[in-house]
């Protein structure tokens, strides 16, 4: 159970201000895997697994008012699927080049850099990581990621980084006891 003490005072002030978090999709919110499968009629399907501890967390961001969305070099409608039953505002999907479509959330949403945070965990996250308020990554992300971090979250992509992230955010914004009280904690 996070507590306020268990995160440095800069961090929190990065944290008490994210009114929006992006992230990618495979290797944050998966582990990086993806699963070819055989269908019915013979041909070859992709899909990924995600997390019920990202999942639970994603209920709370929403109660709490802070929007999500993926950006994510892969297409798939198993990432479009987890974006409708997460509430995300934002979903984008076939583009390694990541920074306009940031340019472009900070025109729709009018939040400042400051008010968004980005969980990456490769390259192509980088630049999203050094213009945003707050850059998260998975425990098991690429070195220059782990560099770039703000916050490392103790799990690896696909087993709850996410909702490591998350609960950064609702301590720093004082909304943590909200989640115990739901739930009688």
């Amino acid at each position: 159970m996070p507590h306020t003490n268990s995160y440095p005072p800069d961090l929190l002030g990065r944290a008490s201000k994210i009114k929006l978090l992006l992230m990618d999709c495979d290797g944050v919110l998966t582990d990086g895997r993806i699963y070819l499968l055989e269908g019915a009629n013979g041909n070859l399907f992709e899909t990924k697994t995600f997390n019920t501890k990202d999942g639970i967390a994603f209920a709370w961001a929403y109660a709490a008012g802070i929007e999500t969305g993926i950006i994510s070099g892969r297409k798939s409608p198993a990432v479009e699927e987890r974006a409708r039953t997460a509430h995300m505002r934002y979903l984008f999907q076939g583009n390694t080049t990541k920074l306009p479509l940031f340019e472009e959330v900070l025109k729709d949403s009018g939040f400042a850099p400051e008010q968004i945070g980005y969980i990456g965990d490769d390259l192509t996250d980088l630049p999203l990581m050094r213009r945003c308020g707050l850059a998260a990554a998975p425990a098991d992300s690429a070195p220059l990621v782990l560099e770039a971090a703000h916050f490392v979250t103790p799990a690896n992509g696909g087993e709850g980084a996410v909702r490591n992230v998350i609960e950064l955010l609702l301590v720093a914004q004082n909304r943590w006891d909200e989640v115990l009280a739901k739930y009688n904690v």
